[in-house]
């Protein structure tokens, strides 16, 4: 495996990726530095969840090289889909399963990790929920028990595989705030998400995967361009800033009025890409 120059957290140089013989990703080439915030989109099936993985040493690699930097701690939260909520077992169990790495051949846990869980339950905002089942919890409750358990080993690295799917836009904007700080104290933070509106737009740089590789990256108003999102997606889509604003609407080709003058009074947004604005 290759080394990472100093002053990355992450080299992938030219890697295909997959499981079981099977590429799923392949030319992709990527760096990530310390103290990042970075969201991986594109559309469901398109790889995201096996870019985020192969920084766990998780995936097959068929070809390039792919290196995270010496003794880099990584925290790893994942979609809560995946998660059985019936498994009879607390808040304050979960956090404290992030501490197995660490831990001495003992199979218990000692007094100072359950105190540091209840310090990061607390920064979270749960600790009043540490005895509770997690299958007793909300949404964004659930998010928050992975990410403590992710946050017990202190990561340089946080990867999170759809942090805000299936919450309220309350707590999509508690999680993300959570994230920020995060990543303000020196955690370099790397999350999947769908959501190009609520989440993406507001992050300093993106990945867009597509056609099994990486077509874009770099912040937002680069990334989130039509000709590049109707790769990723396969099919037409309407970019409309509005101030500091970028908002992203899928267009399809065959849907009524779907050339026509979107209805917003044209002093307050900028629409790029319009599918017939050659037409006009």
């Amino acid at each position: 495996m290759a080394s990472v120059p100093i002053g990355e957290l992450v080299r992938l140089d030219g890697v295909a990726l997959g499981y079981d013989g099977e590429v799923a990703l392949r030319d992709v080439n990527v760096r990530i530095s310390p103290g990042e915030l970075i969201g991986i989109v594109g559309p469901s099936g398109c790889g995201k969840t096996t870019l985020l993985r192969s920084l766990l040493g998780e995936t097959e690699v068929y070809a390039g090289d792919a290196s995270v930097a010496d003794n880099t701690k990584v925290g790893y939260v994942p979609q809560v889909e995946t998660v059985d909520w019936n498994f009879p077992i607390t808040v304050e169990q979960v956090a404290m399963l992030g501490s197995w790495r660490t831990r001495r051949w003992l199979p218990w846990t000692s007094r100072d990790e359950r105190s540091r869980a209840r310090v990061v339950l607390s920064q979270l905002g749960i600790a009043d929920l540490a005895d509770r089942p997690i299958r007793a919890l909300s949404g964004g409750q659930q998010q928050r028990t992975f990410l403590a358990r992710a946050l017990i080993r202190s990561p340089d690295l946080l990867l999170l595989d759809e942090p805000t799917s299936g919450v309220d836009i309350k707590t999509r904007h508690e999680i993300l705030h959570q994230l920020a700080a995060l990543n303000h104290a020196g955690v370099t933070v790397v999350l999947t998400t769908h959501d190009l509106n609520g989440v993406a737009s507001h992050l300093p740089r993106l990945i867009a995967l597509g056609e099994q590789t990486v077509l874009a990256d770099g912040p937002p108003e680069e990334v989130l361009q039509p000709p590049i999102l109707e790769r990723a997606y396969g099919q037409p889509m309407l970019v409309v800033q509005s101030g500091h604003e970028t908002y992203v609407l899928p267009v399809p080709e065959e849907a009524p009025g779907a050339h026509e003058e979107p209805l917003v009074p044209p002093h307050v947004v900028n629409v790029i890409g319009r599918p017939d604005a050659d037409d006009a």
